[in-house]
């Protein structure tokens, strides 16, 4: 079996990988379709992002979908055959946190492809995969790449919780990567009745619109545009901060009405924050960290064609060109997500 091997920036291999045979309680995964995400970029460009290092050679990727292929002692509900989207979240569920129903936050979180623990979690861009049950969501009529797409609609989803209640609420997003985009999707799913999102690439932009905002605001060519819903103390009760970057953040503070929500979803590294002003607008900010219990509900909200994620798969490569795949998914300039085709 092969596997896609990170060893330092920009040293990606296709490495020979054992193969494992499920055991209780888990299936055999034959991979289908995976996502390359924003992390895996950091990990393939920089060796990391922030504080996060690699220290050791790690199998790359958590956005995946594939079908089942062998099913371990006592597994129920799955049949070979079986496509299912596999969630990359696996908390320990008797920490602190996974007790007070956070999960997200494990102590003992094993998220795939994951620099963040020593040794690294491995992950799951691999020929195959073995799985808890527990892991696997039938996806039913979807595609693999849309199945595939669960992992990062997951984490909009969880933003959008995060935020509270939308219904109503003028909302912008700072951010049209994959991961805006989808926060697009979300909000309007939850009842926001107008958004507004900004990008530097009319690219990016273009699937915003095409996802349902209301407007679209290049601000590396209309710098100034976002400045008319200053007035009145600021227009936008909702923000998904989805760049990371702090010129992003700060503008968006100066639109945001008194008391809205700012959910920080980007993760760039640290920033400096115009902390009088969000104290004298009274401003609620909030980060919004990965997911969990979300993910069955994305699947569900796919299936029953509630949110189309397929306008925003807009390349997809073969494995043996992976290498291409992550060349290509960092410019965005045409790339919405890059997805690999494992057959």
């Amino acid at each position: 079996m092969r596997a896609l091997v990170i060893h330092a920036p920009k040293d990606l291999r296709s490495e020979d990988w054992p193969v494992e045979a499920p055991g209780p309680g888990q299936v055999m995964i034959e991979m289908a379709a995976g996502g390359v995400c924003g992390s895996d970029l950091h990990y393939y460009n920089h060796g990391g992002f922030g504080p996060v290092r690699l220290k050791e050679p790690m199998v790359l990727g958590h956005e995946v979908s594939g079908r089942v292929a062998a099913l371990g002692e006592n597994v129920e509900g799955l049949a070979e055959g079986d496509l299912v989207a596999i969630n990359p979240s696996r908390p320990c569920g008797h920490c602190a946190f996974c007790l007070e129903g956070a999960p997200n936050h494990c102590l003992n979180m094993r998220f795939y492809g994951s620099a963040m623990p020593f040794p690294h979690i491995q992950g799951a861009f691999r020929q195959a995969l073995v799985v808890e049950a527990g892991q696997c969501v039938k996806a039913g009529d979807l595609s693999p790449g849309e199945a595939a797409m669960a992992e990062p609609l997951s984490v909009a989803l969880h933003a959008t919780r995060r935020a509270g209640d939308l219904f109503g609420k003028r909302v912008l997003v700072t951010g049209c990567g994959p991961i805006g985009v989808l926060a697009v999707l979300s909000a309007r799913r939850a009842g926001a009745a107008e958004i507004v999102a900004t990008d530097l690439e009319d690219k990016a932009l273009s699937f915003a619109a095409g996802a349902g905002a209301d407007r679209t605001i290049n601000v590396a060519k209309e710098p100034d545009a976002l400045g008319a819903y200053a007035a009145g103390k600021g227009y936008f009760d909702v923000l998904y901060e989805a760049t990371g970057a702090e010129p992003a953040l700060v503008s968006a503070l100066a639109v945001m009405r008194p008391r809205g929500v700012v959910v920080q979803l980007g993760m760039g590294g640290e920033m400096t924050l115009p902390m009088l002003q969000i104290t004298a607008k009274e401003l609620d900010l909030r980060g919004s960290f990965r997911f969990h219990e979300e993910f069955p509900l994305a699947v569900e909200l796919m299936a029953k064609g509630l949110i189309d994620v397929k306008p925003l798969i807009s390349h997809t490569i073969g494995f043996d060109d992976a290498i291409k795949a992550f060349e290509i998914a960092g410019d965005r300039s045409q790339v919405m997500k890059a997805q690999i085709a494992f057959n």
